[in-house]
């Protein structure tokens, strides 16, 4: 089917949610997807920060392919080998000791957001029920997850909300302070704000919360939608900014472009939930969770996590290059390969130029570019992005 026609299908029979670019991705491997024309893109979108080990990873679609041959899905009712051996991988190698499985970032957070609830019902009675988020953070559309999106724009002509979120700004520990009561139950916020224009969380403002949650009783929850599964050069950003969460959240990376959620939680706060109180029909499916599992394994054992970490820095150096050279480059900012170039101009018309010369990025807070590309992205691939930098930005002085 040509581009065009299939542009007006499109058009024709999706619910216009997406703002898209004008090419028709068929195929990808590596670092690299093709549109129906077979042009090649280099990909630092990654599916928005999914495909963490690229596009057709041949141990990925090994495993992929195994378990769709065993087994589609069966119900939660049962005991499926996948769905615990990817919770038992996940709690070995964090924080965690239980984990709730679902299909989205989104609804992980959802997930969070329930169990942060009846953790303080319980503990607290049903006047605790109150969330602190942060201002331009992003942590889901649906109505629980948009509300706790400290986004205007996000949640504009979907009141009334959900009642029982406060906002505060982002880094600001005096403000959590202050903004603490006797209905508060937990604080949720990303450790690099993704949608908020790839802002990193200080150490010792973590620190601030964490001291703040023990001496209130309250659950520090951290949205790793984004951030987990290496994206930040560790396989949970945590790790690297020195402080542990009662609950976090996962998706996008961790089925390696399959959906897939996960809502880690330690033994105390995990057992607020119990059989009935919350559930997924999909969650922890046979396939998605070989994926994880797969996924999991090749950062771990196969040194992609390594590599990333190593191809993050070199990225990172890069970008600070051209704002050293361009003053249209207002700062570079990040953690691993989750990098933000701030511009001192709207960034969409720069997502074009880059799309026009074979590279994909996104923008997100208007000015900021964010660059999320695969794990097993190389050296030369990032040199091919900064040589388009420099070009669509350098016509722009």
């Amino acid at each position: 089917m040509p581009t065009e026609e299939l542009r007006q299908d499109a058009d024709r029979y999706l619910m216009n949610t997406y703002a898209r670019s004008p090419i028709s991705i068929v195929r990808g491997r590596g670092s690299k997807v093709y549109d129906l024309e077979g042009r090649e893109y280099l990909d630092f979108v990654a599916g928005i920060a999914v495909n963490v080990l690229g596009h057709g990873h041949p141990d990925l679609v090994a495993a992929i392919q195994k378990q769709a041959q065993q087994l589609l899905h069966a119900s939660n009712l049962y005991y499926t080998e996948p769905q615990t051996k990817l919770a038992k991988m996940l709690v070995e190698h964090s924080f965690a000791k239980k984990v709730f499985f679902c299909n989205s970032g989104a609804e992980a957070n959802e997930t969070a957001i329930k169990l942060a609830r009846r953790y303080a019902h319980q503990k607290y009675g049903a006047e605790r029920y109150e969330i602190i988020t942060m201002l331009q953070s992003f942590h889901g559309r649906t109505m629980a997850t948009l509300t706790a999106t400290g986004q205007e724009k996000v949640q504009k002509g979907f009141e009334p909300l959900l009642p029982g979120f406060t906002y505060v700004p982002f880094n600001n520990l005096s403000a959590v302070e202050q903004a603490v009561s006797s209905k508060t139950a937990a604080i949720l916020l990303e450790p690099v704000q993704g949608e908020g224009g790839v802002r990193v969380a200080d150490k010792s403002y973590l620190k601030g919360l964490r001291e703040l949650c023990r001496q209130r009783d309250l659950l520090l929850i951290f949205d790793e939608v984004q951030t987990g599964v290496g994206r930040t050069g560790t396989l949970f950003a945590y790790e690297q900014l020195g402080v542990a969460p009662d609950v976090m959240t996962l998706g996008k990376g961790l089925g390696g472009g399959l959906p897939i959620g996960a809502c880690l939680a330690t033994e105390e706060a995990a057992a607020a939930l119990e059989p009935g109180t919350h559930a997924s029909t999909f969650g922890g499916n046979p396939v998605s969770c070989a994926a994880g599992l797969a996924v999991l394994r090749t950062l771990l054992e196969g040194r992609v996590l390594e590599h990333g970490r190593r191809m993050g820095d070199y990225l990172a150096h890069g970008l600070q290059d051209i704002k050293d050279r361009l003053p249209i480059v207002k700062e570079v900012r990040g953690l691993g390969l989750l990098q933000g170039m701030e511009l001192t101009v709207d960034g969409k018309s720069v997502v074009t130029d880059c799309l026009a010369r074979g590279l994909l990025i996104n923008c997100t807070a208007e000015r900021v570019l964010r660059f999320v590309p695969p794990l097993i992205i190389t050296q030369a691939d990032i040199d091919r992005l900064l040589d388009i930098l420099n070009q669509v930005l350098g016509k722009r002085i």
